[in-house]
């Protein structure tokens, strides 16, 4: 089935798909639509949803635990996991330049070592929960 409708979507044809299941239209929309208690809170482009609403995280394993955000970082706005042993940083996907290689000086400057890090970025899921939370 799911051959014949991705012949159909490329030859031109539209197709309106209603789902339940995020990755079914992760994988063939280009436009998504968010019905929200038989209202429509949102019809956008894939991309232009995932650019506007989506938003990216990285965190750091540090080398030794911190029991506060130094005041010296304040502007990042980070994340303090509740055992001290990361930071989470969350960024704007719209952004030109997501601060990172300040964050990262000014993390140096402070003292503050890490033993690894790793990014992570909203998924239409993250992004659809969010709009029916707002919706409520």
């Amino acid at each position: 089935m799911w051959q014949t409708v991705r012949a159909l979507r490329a030859s031109g044809v539209t197709i309106i798909l209603t789902t339940h299941y995020i990755e079914e239209a992760e994988q063939m929309a280009d436009r998504i639509g968010v019905i929200n208690k038989g209202e429509i809170i949102l019809v956008e482009q894939k991309a232009e949803l995932m650019r506007k609403l989506g938003k990216k995280q990285l965190t750091l394993q540090l080398d030794a635990q911190l029991k506060a955000v130094p005041a010296a970082l304040a502007r990042y706005d980070l994340l303090l996991s509740s055992d001290g042993d990361e930071l989470t940083y969350t960024y704007d996907t719209q952004g030109e330049r997501g601060g990172i290689t300040s964050l990262l000086a000014d993390l140096g400057s402070a003292g503050i070592r890490f033993r690894d890090l790793h990014t992570t970025e909203s998924s239409l899921e993250d992004i659809f929960v969010g709009l029916v939370r707002q919706a409520k």
